[in-house]
């Protein structure tokens, strides 16, 4: 079977030993349905070979896979849930299966679980995943891949013949148990964990472990100046995951400790939505009373984290190194979040003060117009190179509003990215590939009513024409 063999047994989670992971056995399923495969990423880990019977032995039943791990492992970790500290938490509905490198760049990537069975820390949850819960993961991630966010991947999604009973949608519900592939499942809650039960000494251990994985380039010989460059690094990338979900109209939901990684990879989607229109205090899960994971508080909830992160690396380093680190977060998303409009645009950056003034502006008008958000960037895109497109747009009378006026002087100072796809087919439409909630509720309802699954089959080629449109783009924040 072709597959990625290379292994570096002192690269993988196991590696951190058994404080840091409970080995766990799978569930096991009265049947096994394959509804999704990801042939892309498949072929990132040399798994694309596999035929459909293999597949579903691997990530349904679970059989290990050569070179990797031989027993899943549920992995230990704590968190703050809309702020309040659970010492209760930890891989209760999946496990990290497998670890192997990308073919492509020798990256360790993780294939985790999610609906897998129960494990030490389900809490008397049946440890299963709804399907629609599974068909929404899927949708969320092709979305925001689509849309240049760094995400984790929805890999396989296997229905399995159970009947679920949930308070959040009719019940009986299918059942379901979805493989996603991402960089790391190494979170803030892990530290927090060790920090809880005063396991210093494994708090160095995991700081080491992370950074030889996963940053090796700001390595540094005192464990002091290690933890520093570690907490600045971390705020880095969540600052870039926090602007990129801005830029993509995005809101996660549920913000809390456990489900930030410290690679800054957006990962782990229950109750998602994209916006509208712009509006900072639209929320995406029903149980968000107070609208503290708001779409215009994520940033705010980012830091808020990062600090629960700082305060476990105390044992380490001093406060004055930490608060040093933490400082890199704001100019760093002030920046990242110019960069991803600019994206969004395809358009080449210029200077930082230009850039911000475009952004500021892109933004005034979005906020005063209450003009559809993803049409907007849909009509601009490549710049003045998508003017006759937006002309003819439906959102075109946004267009004459004064809020607009700025950005139509700015953006002409813009070039358009070398070899945009402005060509292509998607831009021949008048609407934009969307992903709102109301579209996902449609989506869902002839599988659960009919078994008809042709209009997820539909959305799902539309998202690949639209990742195949902003191709230059992805490529370009995939080299930044």
């Amino acid at each position: 079977m072709p597959f990625s063999t290379a292994y570096h047994a002192s690269t993988h989670h196991q590696a951190l030993g058994p404080d840091f992971y409970d080995i766990v056995a799978p569930a096991r399923f009265p049947n096994h349905i394959l509804r999704y495969r990801n042939q892309r990423w498949a072929a990132h880990i040399g798994l694309d070979a596999l035929t459909d019977e293999e597949w579903v032995k691997h990530f349904g039943y679970f059989e290990a896979l050569p070179g990797s791990f031989t027993e899943p492992l549920a992995l230990r970790y704590h968190g703050h849930q809309f702020r309040t500290y659970n010492p209760y938490l930890g891989d209760g509905r999946g496990f990290l299966f497998a670890q192997l490198h990308d073919a492509g760049n020798g990256r360790l990537l993780d294939l985790g679980t999610k609906g897998s069975g129960q494990t030490p820390w389900s809490r008397h949850a049946d440890g299963r995943l709804t399907l629609k819960g599974g068909i929404r993961e899927i949708l969320a991630t092709e979305m925001l891949e689509a849309l240049g966010v760094d995400t984790s991947k929805s890999l396989s999604l296997i229905e399995t013949g159970e009947e679920l009973e949930r308070g959040d949608e009719p019940s009986p519900t299918r059942s379901s148990v979805l493989v996603r592939l991402s960089h790391s499942h190494i979170r803030i809650g892990t530290f927090q964990r060790l920090l809880y039960l005063d396991e210093i000494g494994n708090i160095s251990k995991l700081l080491d472990y992370t950074i030889t994985t996963y940053m090796p380039e700001i390595w540094s010989d005192g464990e002091a100046d290690r933890a520093a460059a570690f907490l600045e690094e971390v705020c880095r990338r969540v600052a870039r995951m926090g602007a990129q979900w801005m830029a993509a109209g995005f809101v996660h939901g549920v913000l809390n400790t456990d489900n930030i990684n410290v690679t800054g990879e957006s990962f782990d989607y229950g109750p998602w939505r994209f916006l509208p229109v712009y509006d900072p205090g639209f929320t995406a899960a029903y149980f968000d009373e107070t609208g503290l994971y708001a779409f215009g508080r994520q940033p705010d909830a980012l830091l808020w984290n990062l600090y629960r992160l700082a305060e476990c690396l105390l044992p380490l380093a001093d406060q004055s190194k930490l608060k040093a680190s933490l400082a890199a977060f704001e100019p760093a998303l002030h920046h990242e979040f110019s960069s991803a409009l600019l994206r969004r645009l395809g358009l080449k950056p210029q200077s930082i003060e230009k850039n911000g003034i475009l952004a500021r502006s892109l933004w005034t008008f979005l906020h005063e117009t209450k003009a559809p958000f993803e049409q907007t960037f849909f009509d601009w895109y490549g710049g003045y190179q998508g003017q006759e497109r937006a002309k003819h747009s439906p959102s075109a009378h946004f267009y004459a509003h004064e809020a607009f006026q700025p950005v139509r002087q700015f953006i002409s100072d813009f070039e358009p990215l070398d070899d945009l796809k402005l060509d292509h087919s998607y831009f021949a439409r008048s609407v934009p590939c969307t992903m709102l909630i109301e579209e996902v509720e449609k989506l869902w309802a002839p599988i659960a009513e009919h078994d008809d699954w042709s209009a997820f089959i539909v959305k799902l080629q539309d998202i690949l024409l639209m990742s195949e449109a902003y191709e230059t783009k992805r490529t370009i924040i995939a080299k930044s």
